[in-house]
């Protein structure tokens, strides 16, 4: 009995997978149907895409090295070239500032371009202090032991996503939570972010983007987000694939609050209604975590996503990023110091005329400082001006005639660290001493400046020599 009900077992899932699979294959020979929001796939003219260099290509495979030249900006194109606009995030009120800085990290890791945000009402900080600004705003100018140095006071409080305090948290504790907010905003940086005011008009615009709406959900009417919850759900549906894909040409994933999910407004303009399967006690998952699951789920399912950028897009990047890293290297490390010391200067006379305004007493001193507030403002915007010009200059070329990618994000040993406090470092020093993200081995910083310095120089010569 038991082999005769394992035959039929095996009958039965061997029928299904290849109706499905004669599915698959004759939606692709079909030409695509019109229709409206429904799970119909969209009749609207498609973006144009391009993928980028194939990684399992080993004549184009490059790894990062410390010896490889053009470094930064390779490693820039690595990720232009694996960028995506088909898949957009929408995070639709999520209330916990914790959560957003870890689903920007991992949207920029994973390669999606655009993230749309629907503001909460409050967001719970998770790292606050009474007394003083919890993020330094010269925080580009300095070092991640520095800023976590500044950021992390006596005063400073790590508090849970529920906003209660966490008691006896320790200094390392507080400091690896600055960092983690560091590293979310520097992801920023490569992020192109959109806001809105409320949930309807982030929905008219995903419709004038012409894109589908997918939005996870726990309820039991949402669909297995895997190959065969995706068929057997167009199969019931009556629906063909999405041009032969199982994700749409440009489809939006949304997330919502981290205690009830997505608003009922956003429920009921969704195309499709998707959920990750869990197999415990537990329901669900939190929602930096629920993001990249269902992220990287998505790519698993439509490889076709990494990459898919039209080339204009591609281009605007690199004008953006590769004038950024150049402008981050052209300073010499005295001019860099001066730069900190004037954003400093100027936070502090903020300060002042907020007690000014305030009415609370200020001292002939501080008065005589903020003062010159106005003045040390322009000569920021001087120094920040002339930078931004000859990182332009330096990159003007190689917007158009990009250096080959590195096909392979991973650092190389010698570029690895440890994105932990000293405490913590020291803690398990024995235990991590001959790991290579602790070696202390740094790459060199110079290697960089000096190619985009020498490019600045060669303008400014062409320039010279043309007058």
């Amino acid at each position: 009995m038991a082999s005769q009900h394992s035959i039929h077992a095996f009958l039965a899932g061997s029928a299904l997978t290849a109706s499905l699979f004669f599915l698959y294959h004759k939606t692709q020979k079909q030409t695509r149907p019109t229709g409206g929001h429904s799970n119909t796939p969209l009749a609207t003219p498609l973006l144009k895409t391009t993928s980028p260099i194939p990684a399992a290509d080993a004549s184009t495979e490059l790894m990062d090295s410390s010896s490889l030249d053009q470094r930064m900006i390779r490693k820039a194109e690595g990720a232009i070239r694996n960028r995506t606009s088909r898949l957009i995030i929408v995070v639709e009120r999520c209330t916990n500032d914790h959560n957003y800085s870890a689903i920007l990290r991992t949207a920029e890791a994973l390669g999606v371009q655009h993230i749309w945000i629907i503001s909460p009402s409050f967001i719970q900080p998770t790292l606050v202090d009474d007394t003083a600004a919890a993020e330094p705003e010269n925080m580009e100018s300095k070092d991640e032991k520095n800023i976590c140095r500044d950021t992390v006071t006596d005063t400073t409080k790590l508090k849970s996503s529920t906003g209660q305090t966490v008691k006896r948290a320790t200094e390392s504790e507080k400091r690896e939570r600055a960092m983690h907010h560091l590293f979310a905003r520097k992801a920023t940086e490569w992020l192109t972010v959109r806001e809105f005011d409320d949930t309807k008009s982030c929905i008219d615009a995903l419709r004038a983007d012409g894109r589908q709406i997918w939005v996870t959900d726990l309820s039991q009417v949402a669909v297995c987000l895997t190959a065969g919850g995706i068929l057997q759900h167009l199969q019931s549906a009556g629906r063909d694939l999405y041009d032969g894909k199982l994700i749409p040409e440009k489809v939006a994933i949304v997330f919502g609050t981290e205690a009830v999910g997505c608003t009922t407004e956003m429920l009921n303009a969704a195309d499709l209604r998707v959920y990750l399967p869990l197999r415990g006690f537990a329901d669900s998952l939190n929602l930096s975590v629920a993001t990249a699951l269902v992220v990287h789920q998505m790519f698993i399912l439509d490889p076709t996503l990494v990459g898919a950028m039209s080339q204009e897009e591609r281009r605007e990047l690199r004008r953006d990023w590769y004038a950024r890293l150049a402008s981050q290297r052209l300073l010499s490390s005295s001019q860099k110091k001066n730069r900190a010391k004037l954003i400093t200067y100027i936070r502090k006379c903020e300060e002042i005329r907020k007690k000014i305004n305030d009415g609370q007493h200020v001292d002939p001193d501080e008065v005589s400082k903020w003062e010159k507030m106005d003045a040390k403002k322009m000569e920021l915007a001087a120094i920040d001006k002339k930078v931004m010009s000859d990182a332009q200059a330096a990159v003007k070329d190689l917007i158009e005639n990009p250096p080959d990618p590195i096909t392979d994000m991973r650092r190389a040993d010698e570029h690895r660290v440890c994105f932990v406090g000293k405490g913590t470092k020291s803690k398990y020093g024995e235990l991590w001493e001959d790991m290579p993200a602790t070696s202390n081995a740094q790459a060199k910083e110079m290697a960089s400046a000096s190619f985009f310095r020498e490019r600045v120089d060669g303008t400014s010569k062409e320039k010279n020599f043309s007058s």
